[in-house]
């Protein structure tokens, strides 16, 4: 069975790293990690963070170094004895998919806590389902699902399907992605009419 990690466990982590960093760092959580901090899900089986502004994230990267991580790719972090592993992503990538605009703008994230120096945020919901449906795994549909069943009241379908289209137009693999949308809107309005909603 694998290891997987809870809102509190999560939230341990972080305080952890916190205690070592002397600057502001600005987290935005992505992925299972965002639908674990917001409770949608209750647990997530790594860490996933955007660090937007590249300083941060340089700096933050060496906080991680010296208090035992390692690099094993572009994007992976991991410390000895630790069942998990971390995923952090500089600028507005989330791994092969480039945001339309910094998680930072206005409107780009939700504000959750600082704990310490680190400001801790979740993507919007607009490119938290996107960025989970470019992936296109069963795994990622069914989080998109639970995610819209939660926060149905504050996703815009059209608003949704129109920045998925645009974000879709700028991917390599803009033919294979763009059906993922339609799949996922077409669940999601059979659920609300199964459920007479």
């Amino acid at each position: 069975m694998e290891y997987r990690l809870t809102k509190v466990e999560l939230v341990n982590t972080l305080r952890g790293w916190s205690k070592f960093s002397k600057r502001k760092v600005r987290l935005i959580a992505c992925g299972g990690t965002a639908l674990t901090l917001l409770d949608i899900k209750a647990s997530t089986k790594d860490i996933d963070f955007m660090v937007p502004d590249p300083k941060e994230y340089n700096y933050l990267t060496k906080v991680l170094r010296d208090i035992g991580y390692k690099q094993f790719n572009p994007a992976r972090w991991k410390k000895e004895n630790e069942l998990f592993e971390i995923d952090l992503y500089s600028g507005k990538k989330i791994h092969t998919t480039e945001l339309l605009e910094s998680p930072l703008e206005e409107g780009n994230h939700i504000f959750l806590q600082n704990i310490g120096q680190l400001y801790i945020g979740v993507l919007n919901l607009y490119d938290l389902i996107s960025s989970k449906l470019f992936r296109g795994t069963s795994v990622d549909f069914e989080d998109c699902l639970m995610l819209a069943r939660v926060k149905e009241k504050e996703i815009n379908k059209d608003l949704l399907i129109k920045r998925y289209n645009e974000l879709a137009s700028y991917d390599i693999a803009e033919d294979r992605v763009k059906g993922h949308i339609q799949s996922f809107v077409d669940r999601w309005g059979k659920e609300v009419n199964e459920n007479g909603r």
